[in-house]
């Protein structure tokens, strides 16, 4: 049976690395598997990725919402669902969540507008790995992976501590869907600590 699966958490948590690490274990166990992120995960979505990580342009927090959701959406539409209905694991780098915790806890937003959003794109994972990480641990991550800062990397230590309390709250809400995870250990501590919270979640063979 399919699952979609997201991970969620602040700049420096890992999620990239860890969606990856989950990814291959899944293929690995012999399952079908996509990987895919946001913003982004489609063609028209990847272009909207651009604009909202570039920092060229200073949106406001209710346009940078709505940018957002259109981008999930075609990515929703293009990407996710196709492969669900296929019966592929979708492993995904980011999705609502992370529009919760940095548009809405982050900057300000309007959250009852998120979560109205939210409902209308019509679907929901079927488990959510929230990395929660110490902000030293993900400012030495960032400096040590040496790589230019987007826009939101690029936001004052107040911004990501609101966006960390966000995913850890959103995470608090919705037991039923969310982990969270303390992601301060290594990359195969974190990895284990996700595959033994994925087995309680879902049926994943082996």
């Amino acid at each position: 049976m399919a699952s979609f699966i997201t991970l969620e958490g602040g700049e420096g948590a890992g999620k990239s690395t860890q969606a990856r690490l989950l990814a291959d274990s899944l293929v690995g166990l012999g399952l079908p598997v996509l990987r895919t992120r946001e913003p982004g995960g489609a063609p028209g979505a990847e272009l909207l990725r651009g604009l909202l990580l570039s920092g060229e342009v200073e949106w406001s927090a209710p346009a940078e919402t709505l940018l957002h959701f259109a981008a999930r959406a075609e990515h929703v539409a293009k990407t996710i669902q196709p492969a669900l209905d296929a019966g592929m694991w979708v492993v995904c780098d980011r999705f609502y969540d992370s529009t919760m915790a940095y548009q809405g806890y982050g900057q300000g937003a309007d959250r009852e507008t998120i979560a109205a959003l939210i409902r209308l794109l019509g679907i929901v994972p079927d488990v959510t790995l929230v990395l929660d990480v110490a902000e030293a641990v993900a400012v030495e991550r960032q400096l040590r992976r040496g790589m230019d800062a987007d826009r939101y990397e690029r936001l004052d230590a107040l911004f990501h501590a609101r966006v960390r309390q966000g995913f850890r709250d959103i995470a608090g809400a919705q037991p039923e869907r969310c982990v969270l995870l303390d992601a301060n250990g290594t990359e195969a501590e974190v990895h284990a600590a996700i595959m033994r919270a994925l087995r309680a979640k879902v049926p994943v063979p082996g």
